[in-house]
């Protein structure tokens, strides 16, 4: 419940809306802004810029809080713009490589391999033509003599036994291992 921090015009009481918001306005900043000081910056810069607008506020179109916590925000919203959090990689950084990962992806191709021989030789030509030679499905129906419906048809066939023999791991495979 917001106390009188108007006068008469209309015009906020600074002082009064200093005492009544600071803490909101300071918890709200500290949320956001781990460093003390940088927060009591951006705090007293919030008031300053009520100050300077207490004038141009219209009961009209907002309520006190709402105009002071749009402010608060837009000041922030300033601040991050200018002080985009960012970390720099550190040159000589090396990459931590799971050998177990190296092991996986062997075992994988492996299944991938055997599942590949057990597909008929249109399905296995589709997949090897689309995923590791990256030829379009449409260049595909022209190669193998078959209409691109009935080539989307065999793909998705395809595609649903290798998902049966292994799981999701062939999309991994078939797709560089995303």
């Amino acid at each position: 419940m917001e106390k009188q921090t108007q006068d008469t015009r209309g015009v906020p009481d600074i002082e009064q809306l200093y005492l009544e918001y600071q803490g909101r306005v300071m918890a709200y900043i500290s949320n956001r802004i781990p460093n003390k000081e940088e927060a009591e910056d951006l705090q007293s810069e919030v008031f300053l810029k009520v100050c300077k607008n207490a004038d141009r506020f219209d009961t009209e179109k907002a309520s006190v809080s709402t105009w002071i916590y749009t402010i608060m925000r837009n000041t922030l919203t300033d601040y991050f713009r200018v002080h985009k959090p960012s970390t720099e990689l550190p040159e000589d950084l090396e990459w931590e490589v799971d050998p177990y990962d190296e092991i996986y992806q062997e075992e994988t191709l492996g299944e991938l391999a055997k599942a590949l021989e057990e597909l008929d030789e249109k399905e296995r030509d589709l997949i090897v033509l689309h995923y590791y030679h990256n030829v379009p499905l449409t260049d595909i129906c022209d190669r193998l003599q078959l209409s691109y419906g009935k080539t989307k048809l065999l793909h998705n066939q395809a595609l649903k036994k290798l998902r049966g023999k292994m799981g999701e791991s062939p999309f991994r495979v078939l797709q560089g291992g995303k």
